[in-house]
């Protein structure tokens, strides 16, 4: 049997998700980074992103809010301010929600509404990226 990495995601209000997988890729803040079973370890920040895990031949998903990465020879555990699998998104309401913030984008009035506004339409974009991956 091949060997597994222990993936971890964990938000304030609850641990999303605790898995055996065969691999990790996570939206780093320097980009894009892959774990697999005995990398070394490492500590980075976590920016807003799609979270990409394989079991078996099976590609799953998780949209992350931005956090923490701790990764191990044995596990990868991710601090996510949110964290949503592709199943659980409301994609509505993600809809709606990148609909809003642009709205806000195009009427932003100074410097702090126009980051904000960017920021939310980063996190319902990449909800609906994860969302169309189910």
């Amino acid at each position: 049997m091949a060997e597994k990495i222990l993936l971890e995601v964990v938000t304030p209000e609850k641990k999303v998700l605790s898995e055996q997988v065969d691999i990790v890729v996570a939206p780093g803040e320097e980009g894009e980074f892959g774990v697999l079973p005995n990398h070394i370890p490492f500590l980075t920040k976590i920016k807003v992103g799609e979270l990409r895990f394989r079991v078996g031949g099976a590609a799953r998903y998780v949209s992350i809010m931005g956090g923490y990465a701790e990764v191990l020879p044995d596990r990868v555990t991710i601090l996510a301010t949110a964290a949503e699998e592709a199943t659980e998104i409301d994609v509505i309401r993600a809809k709606a929600a990148r609909e809003r913030a642009e709205r806000r984008l195009a009427e932003a009035k100074d410097r702090l509404e126009f980051v904000r506004a960017q920021a939310a339409l980063q996190r319902a974009l990449a909800r609906l990226r994860v969302a169309e991956r189910r």
